[in-house]
């Protein structure tokens, strides 16, 4: 549960940023920040989700496990190529953000939620 609250709180706080930016509530430069200071909590909340799903051994029969796994991998996927984004929006000036950049920031930040409710649910649901 901590590494939920950790892991996914600071995803949440980054991509409520981002929707603000998108929507020029906040600037490029408070999306950067909150994204840099929660780098940190997203990795180590994950790891500690990943480990801790592993230690409660799974049922691999069941296709919503495989489900989960597919979101979790996808998770992960998307961080990365967020990072990689995060570095091409830092060398922009805020402002002039090219609208490929931006559909791609708001692409990640709906596959980031998707993901992670996703796996959220389905973890939940597995539990029962």
């Amino acid at each position: 549960l901590a590494a939920l609250v950790v892991g996914f709180g600071a995803v949440i706080a980054v991509d409520w940023f981002a929707l603000l930016w998108l929507l020029g509530r906040r600037s490029l430069n408070d999306l950067m920040s909150v994204a840099s200071a929660a780098h940190l909590p997203i990795w180590l909340g994950l790891a500690g989700l990943v480990l801790t799903g592993a230690l409660c051994r799974p049922d691999l029969a069941l296709p919503l496990t495989w489900i989960k796994l597919g979101l979790v991998l996808l998770v992960m996927l998307n961080g990365l190529y967020a990072y990689a984004v995060g570095e091409r929006l830092a060398r922009v000036i805020p402002g002039s953000v090219p609208p490929g950049l931006l559909r791609t920031a708001a692409m990640i930040a709906a596959v980031s939620q998707f993901g992670w409710w996703g796996a959220v649910l389905i973890g939940f649901v597995n539990a029962q």
